[in-house]
């Protein structure tokens, strides 16, 4: 969330382009983090880079259906967090009136303020609201994938995300599908590499991220995001 404090300072309040802003950023914080790695947390792993790793929650009944039930109900608690923030996501955006501010802000910001919809507000605490979700999805790689942190341990599937976003359809139930399929092809890559496949494990490492660029040029010109997404509002 400090981080996307930070983002929304510069592109809402000083209308600097988010696409350069959010490039610096992620520079940033990788160069921070890998400082903060070397001189802090490699120096003392025991103390600083041993976190308690969360433990599986079994769901009775549903964790015993065949084949999706292990995968989907067997989860950490950020995976079941993953789920309601989903639902919650949907509902909020489609069925409250703050979605329905939300949306007009994005597709049609002039006529929002013209019925009293403070803009630049609306965008600065969704800004943060999405750094918060952010946060958790990283949380998981620390505390449930290898329980510790290493340099630039998320590999760019941030990039991924903002891509299933747009497979998705800008929608939270789409991009939910288009995560899980990107999923399926970074765990196909370790299974054929633990079958001893003879492709080389470097093309092996390439194919999330080539199924990413095949699955969202197929949508390219279909999936509209907001009108008014990533364009500063001046008032008045």
């Amino acid at each position: 969330m400090l981080v996307s404090l930070v983002l929304a300072v510069f592109s809402i309040k000083y209308i600097v382009n988010q696409v350069i802003v959010g490039v610096v950023l992620n520079v940033l914080v990788s160069g921070l983090t890998g400082f903060l790695f070397s001189t802090v947390l490699a120096t003392d792993a025991a103390k600083w880079n041993a976190p308690p790793r969360l433990p599986s929650i079994r769901i009775p009944l549903l964790a015993d259906i065949p084949i999706v039930g292990p995968i989907l109900f067997n989860q950490s608690v950020i995976g079941y967090l993953m789920y309601i923030a989903v639902a919650a996501i949907y509902f909020g955006l489609f069925h409250t009136k703050w979605g329905l501010r939300t949306r007009a802000v994005g597709e049609h910001p002039k006529a929002a303020d013209t019925l009293g919809v403070n803009v630049n507000r609306t965008r600065f605490l969704n800004v943060l609201l999405a750094g918060s979700v952010a946060g958790v999805g990283g949380a998981f790689f620390t505390l449930v994938a290898v329980s510790s942190f290493n340099r630039d341990m998320t590999s760019g599937q941030g990039y991924i995300a903002l891509a299933a976003l747009i497979l998705g359809r800008w929608n939270p139930i789409g991009a939910l599908f288009a995560a899980l399929l990107f999923g399926f092809a970074s765990n196909l890559q370790s299974v054929l590499s633990l079958l001893g496949t003879p492709v080389p494990n470097q093309f092996l490492a390439m194919l999330p991220y080539v199924v990413t660029i095949f699955a969202v040029a197929g949508v390219v010109g279909k999936s509209r995001g907001p009108a008014a997404g990533g364009i500063p509002y001046i008032k008045g």
